[in-house]
């Protein structure tokens, strides 16, 4: 046989080892997936920390070079970053617990308004079980089982799961800290004492061109998603809404999710539309200044500020969200953005990021992409 059949026809041990090493990458990816989904309580903080530290890393290296000592600047800006959020819930925990008061009128006042649809729904489901009912014989009524649901100790549950909120909340500001402290020369450190110092500049290379990309990403995100809260709560305070800044505040956090963000807002402002007004003019007008809102957000905001970064498909973004959820709740959910975004900038910068481009984005130009030397 020639060369060149040998080459298109492996032989039986060639395919026999390729598809060993299949078999064998599927029982890794297997394992990892278990051990994420397993160990999530002792994961989710630590990654937590990595994506606080990538988008604060910007202005702690930004004061470093003013001179100020890192560990300083990192303490300050975790300081400011806790500050801000403690005083956003301080902000808004009035309006969103007097909502919260209101859940049993607000559900009362739902029922009543989509009761007719039931009715109606309930009446078209009774004429397909009469017609199905014809010439058939109903079989005899047996007596139903009553379940006795176990007893269950809330309070123990409750307090577990307060305690680890605040554990994971402590180990994200500590090890949050610690990350920000240490910056590039504790990762030049660690880095080297496993490779060499060629792959160890290598290392580092990306890491940084990471860290400048999610910062930017997320500094970039940040300030459209201000402008979507402030313009929601000027349209929601214009149709007379109440709490106008609570859905503000809302339209900004949930538009750091893709897709489902902006979907699930739309969903939240409807519901409180039907809650809280009568005429369908009213109804219809919140939902379509919001949708107007984030379609504007979404096809002209984000592709103009923030460009390629988020370039992907959205089937591999929905994906994302998914298992990201299935496996660590909400931090899964939110950490699913920015993980792609690493896994972009890796595979640009990378010669053998090729099949990840082509996967994150079928649609990408792979000959312009070109990886850079550190």
């Amino acid at each position: 046989m020639s060369t060149k059949e040998s080459s298109t026809h492996p032989s039986p041990t060639v395919r026999a080892r390729q598809r060993q090493a299949a078999a064998t990458k599927v029982i890794v990816w297997g394992a990892i997936g278990l051990l994420l989904y397993e160990a999530h309580v002792a994961f989710v903080p630590i990654a937590l920390a990595l994506l606080l530290a990538l988008i604060l890393s910007g202005p702690v290296e930004a004061l470093n070079r003013l001179r100020v000592p890192r560990g300083a600047g990192a303490l300050l800006m975790l300081l400011v970053t806790l500050g801000l959020l403690a005083g956003g819930v301080e902000l808004l925990w009035e309006p969103a617990q007097h909502w919260f008061e209101r859940a049993p009128q607000t559900l009362q006042t739902i029922k009543k308004r989509v009761t007719p649809l039931v009715r109606f729904k309930q009446h078209v489901d009774d004429l397909r079980d009469d017609a199905n009912a014809v010439g058939a014989a109903r079989p005899a009524s047996a007596s139903p089982a009553v379940v006795v649901a176990p007893a269950t100790d809330d309070a123990a549950g409750l307090l577990d799961g307060t305690r680890e909120v605040i554990v994971g909340s402590v180990t994200v500001v500590i090890v949050t800290l610690f990350l920000l402290a240490g910056g590039p020369p504790m990762m030049a450190r660690m880095t080297a004492a496993f490779v060499s110092d060629l792959h160890a500049r290598r290392v580092l290379f990306l890491i940084e061109k990471v860290r400048a990309e999610v910062g930017r990403f997320y500094l970039t995100t940040t300030f459209i998603n201000l402008g979507l809260g402030c313009a929601t709560t000027v349209v929601m305070m214009a149709w007379g809404m109440p709490t106008p800044y609570l859905w503000g505040a809302l339209a900004a956090g949930f538009n750091y999710i893709p897709y489902l963000g902006a979907a699930t807002t739309l969903m939240v402002l409807t519901v409180v539309a039907m809650v809280t007004f009568t005429d369908l003019t009213h109804i219809l007008g919140v939902a379509g200044s919001y949708l107007a809102l984030a379609t504007i957000e979404g096809q002209v905001a984000q592709p103009l500020f923030v460009g390629r970064r988020l370039d992907i498909n959205p089937l591999v973004v929905f994906l994302a969200l998914w298992f990201g959820g299935l496996f660590w709740g909400i931090p899964g959910i939110l950490m699913a953005t920015p993980i792609l975004v690493t896994m972009k900038v890796l595979a640009e910068n990378s010669e053998r990021g090729k099949p990840m481009l082509e996967f994150l984005n079928p649609n990408v130009n792979i000959a312009r992409v070109k990886p850079e030397a550190p």
